[in-house]
């Protein structure tokens, strides 16, 4: 079966960083099966393409899995290439975070390698473009079947940048949550799960009191968008089974003024 690799980035589609990173891995590994995860990724935005990759990863083949959001390319942060403990799953990317939710999904790092001196990278390497000359011919070699010991220099997996996620907080009859990503429909995805609500007094099907610094909004438990209607907001458990904050058929961010690391707290009306 050919290699795959799965590839993730803030580049956008507009211009050609993602075309290119293709063309870079059709010419090294031409075997190899590349499937874009996302290239819509906010720019910058590092937590956010780390849930992206975190929630796609268990919907894709065991592989390579190119991710790059990179704010401080050609600083001193690392470009890295991990082996996770479970499937074999090899991530490549820099490391400030965006590699360690997706690693943690998968049972942890177990290997890495320092690869911004690698022997594959793609000479002269640009200040500003390493998502061409390191990591995308670090992941072709990979698919290849190259050795991930020989894509650079060890280094302790231990090492390896975290990211910090905020964690809700459980009251008497409420739940205080925090935005982590706000996606394309506007709906806020929060840091909280269903399990989260246990203890809160909240049930599915009842109105609920969303409070927004000093705004109040009565919104709904349910569990889809339909369940409301058009212009009600809701609190649902999402695809990924995190709770998030819609309006059917309208945008939340907007109507609630919600923005990453925005706190609201949700209670039985």
């Amino acid at each position: 079966m050919s290699a795959v690799v799965t590839f993730l980035s803030d580049y956008g589609t507009e211009d050609d960083f993602v075309g290119v990173c293709h063309g870079v891995i059709a010419r090294l590994a031409p075997d190899a099966r590349v499937v874009d995860v996302a290239h819509g990724v906010p720019r910058h935005n590092v937590r956010a393409g780390a849930l992206a990759l975190r929630n796609a990863l268990p919907y894709m083949p065991a592989g390579v899995h190119l991710a790059v959001v990179d704010p401080e390319v050609g600083a001193e942060r690392r470009a890295v290439a991990i082996r996770c403990a479970d499937e074999g799953r090899l991530l490549v990317g820099p490391d400030n975070g965006l590699l360690a939710l997706a690693a943690a999904r998968f049972g942890g790092a177990v290997e890495a390698v320092d690869v911004g001196r690698s022997p594959w990278r793609l000479e002269p390497v640009s200040a500003t473009f390493h998502g061409r000359d390191i990591f995308a011919p670090v992941a072709a070699h990979l698919a290849a079947g190259d050795e991930l010991a020989d894509a650079g220099e060890p280094c302790d997996p231990e090492s390896l940048a975290r990211l910090q996620l905020p964690r809700p907080v459980v009251g008497d009859g409420s739940l205080t949550a925090h935005v982590v990503a706000v996606d394309r429909f506007g709906n806020a995805i929060l840091d909280a799960t269903h399990s989260d609500l246990d203890g809160s007094g909240i049930r599915l099907g009842r109105p609920l009191e969303l409070e927004v610094g000093r705004r109040r909004f009565t919104a709904w438990y349910a569990v889809t968008f339909a369940d409301v209607r058009p212009g009600e907001i809701l609190v649902y458990e999402d695809a990924y089974r995190t709770l998030a904050v819609a309006v059917n058929r309208g945008n939340a961010a907007l109507m609630l003024g919600l923005a990453d690391d925005a706190e609201l707290r949700i209670a039985a009306a």
